[in-house]
């Protein structure tokens, strides 16, 4: 439920089940597993990867953990330690999830069009696969075409997605992200409302009614509401959002600064492309080229290929 929800107090009711076992320094392998995923849900991807290493030591079978483990290790921009990770899935794992997990790594490292191609293949070839797992590649398959440009794509894919799993709330974000770059935003209040208990669903629906003249009212409210729950959030330590907190204040607060000081926290913990695209948005806003270039670098060190990412790098470059 926490996952498909994103609501975080089901990761707590999951931790609490756990808690006889959550301290020790070796629980049983079932539950240090679980320990690993509800860490990597919070981003402590290091005490995740441990946790990972010790499950895979003592069960070197263990799909679910050489999963996990290449999805901290792509979180966190460790391509070539995803890549071994998802190597070994491939006796452990049906055809679909190994070339997903292997197709993850290769789109982000200057292998796009081929990986998104074996992807789709292996998707046509597995249609009697379960609806959540179809809609987990076919997300992802349409980031990768809307990376490349491929608008049309990536829309047939994420509306193929919704239809199998209309409440995956990770999904609806990635699709109205997509549209609002398209500047669709009655499309995005139509598809988050009644969600704005998640609060990155709230974050679209607020930079949708910016969008959208008349709504000054309802944005002042629904900005309100997301400043209070950032401010909760950081009062608890909890880290876990800076990237969308980082999109909060330079998109709706106006304040450059404080964004790139997040998204520059949020790019040492993760390297998604939605990371260092926020990071690179804050930095040319500050006016601050100098806070871009370890992301710039470590963008052409591996090749990503994103046609936002390339309009933003032009642009820190003054060549647009």
């Amino acid at each position: 439920v926490a996952r498909s929800e994103t609501e975080p107090r089901y990761f707590g009711y999951a931790q609490a089940a756990l808690a006889p076992w959550w301290s020790l320094a070796a629980p049983p392998p079932e539950v240090r597993l679980l320990r690993a995923t509800l860490l990597q849900s919070t981003h402590h991807f290091p005490e995740a990867l441990q946790d990972l290493d010790a499950v895979i030591a003592a069960d070197p079978q263990n799909a679910q953990a050489w999963l996990t483990r290449a999805t901290v290790q792509t979180v966190r921009g460790e391509y070539a330690a995803a890549a071994a990770s998802c190597a070994r899935l491939s006796a452990l794992a049906d055809e679909l999830i190994t070339l997903t997990c292997i197709s993850s790594v290769a789109s982000m490292t200057g292998r796009s069009a081929r990986s998104e191609a074996q992807l789709a293949a292996t998707l046509h070839r597995n249609r009697e696969a379960g609806p959540d797992l179809q809609s987990w590649v076919l997300t992802l398959l349409a980031e990768m075409a809307a990376r490349r440009g491929d608008g049309a794509a990536a829309e047939a894919r994420f509306r193929r997605a919704l239809s199998l799993s209309p409440r995956d709330s990770y999904l609806i974000g990635a699709y109205c992200d997509f549209l609002l770059d398209r500047r669709r935003a009655r499309e995005v209040v139509e598809l988050v409302k009644d969600q704005g208990r998640i609060d990155g669903l709230l974050l679209r629906h607020a930079l949708a009614l910016q969008q959208i003249p008349g709504q000054e009212a309802a944005l002042r409210a629904a900005s309100a509401e997301l400043g209070a729950r950032f401010d909760a959030a950081m009062q608890r330590g909890d880290s876990v959002h800076q990237r969308e907190q980082a999109r909060y204040e330079l998109h709706l607060r106006g304040d450059s600064k404080a964004a790139l000081a997040l998204a520059r926290k949020n790019w040492t913990v993760q390297k998604e492309s939605a990371d260092i695209r926020i990071l690179l948005e804050a930095a040319l806003k500050a006016g601050d080229k100098g806070a871009a270039a370890p992301a710039l670098d470590w963008a052409s060190k591996n090749k990503l290929e994103d046609v936002d990412v390339a309009r933003l790098a032009r642009q820190i470059a003054g060549e647009a």
